[in-house]
Formats: structure tokens, C-alpha cells, sequence
């Protein structure tokens, strides 16, 4: 396998759990609206350091339809799918766009926005006792 190339995204953003790679700007958030089998997920017109694995036809709530699982590529943890090929009209529009599951994703204004504390004990906090 060769290197992985990572894309650094440009503005608000959201990235993988795991690892925190960039996989899409919030730009590109078509809908919230979708679920998958581990809760909610967002649709996007575009998402990359994804690969995509094989695809199979799926049945899901809104009908047949060919997709492929997407994992990130820096840690291998499936993030979503991408929808190849809808069978129904009026699912066409997702076509060549993917979906990124809630439970995988952190929105970088929330990764920004964490804190941590440091429970180690300090100098300072050895002196007090």
C-alpha cells in the first residue's frame, strides 16, 4: 500500500470520530434528515480520505438502491456509504453522494469547543498537602 494523502478542508468542517481527519464541509450538508442502523446521519454532496468498499444493493426505508461503505482513510473505521445508483425516480437525486453517519462524526466547531482537564497532580498541588 502506498501513502495516504490527506486533504486538510477549508472552513467549517466535519471529521471522524476516531481520528479527527476531515471528511466534509458543512458547505456540502445536503440533509439531516437520514438515518442508518446506528441512529441519525447527514447527507452530503461530497466527502474526502474516504475509501469506498464494494457495492452491493441495498433495501433501505426509501427503497433499492446500489451503494458502497465508506471508511475513513487514516483509521479503516466505516464512516457512511455513498449512494452509486438509485432504482427508483424519485431517489435519483442521491446519486453519487454520501452519507456520513451521526455517531461517527464530530463537527469541528464541537472538536474546537472541548476541553479537557488535566487530573495530574502539579508542584503546586504537591505543596498544599
Amino acid at each position: 500500500m502506498g501513502r495516504i494523502f490527506v486533504v486538510e478542508l477549508e472552513g467549517r468542517s466535519y471529521r471522524c470520530k476516531f481520528c479527527k481527519t476531515h471528511l466534509a464541509l458543512a458547505d456540502d450538508l445536503i440533509s439531516k434528515a437520514f438515518q442508518s442502523h446506528r441512529g441519525k446521519a447527514y447527507l452530503f454532496n461530497n466527502a474526502v480520505n474516504v475509501t469506498l468498499g464494494a457495492l452491493e444493493e441495498r433495501m433501505m426505508i426509501s427503497g433499492l438502491h446500489t451503494v458502497g461503505d465508506i471508511c475513513c482513510c487514516c483509521c479503516g473505521q466505516i464512516v457512511g456509504w455513498k449512494y452509486e445508483a438509485a432504482h427508483e425516480k424519485s431517489q435519483k437525486y442521491k446519486e453519487g453522494r454520501f452519507v456520513l453517519e451521526r455517531v461517527c462524526i464530530v463537527d469541528e466547531t464541537d472538536f474546537f469547543s472541548e476541553f479537557f482537564i488535566d487530573t495530574r497532580p502539579t508542584i503546586s498541588d504537591s505543596e498544599d498537602a
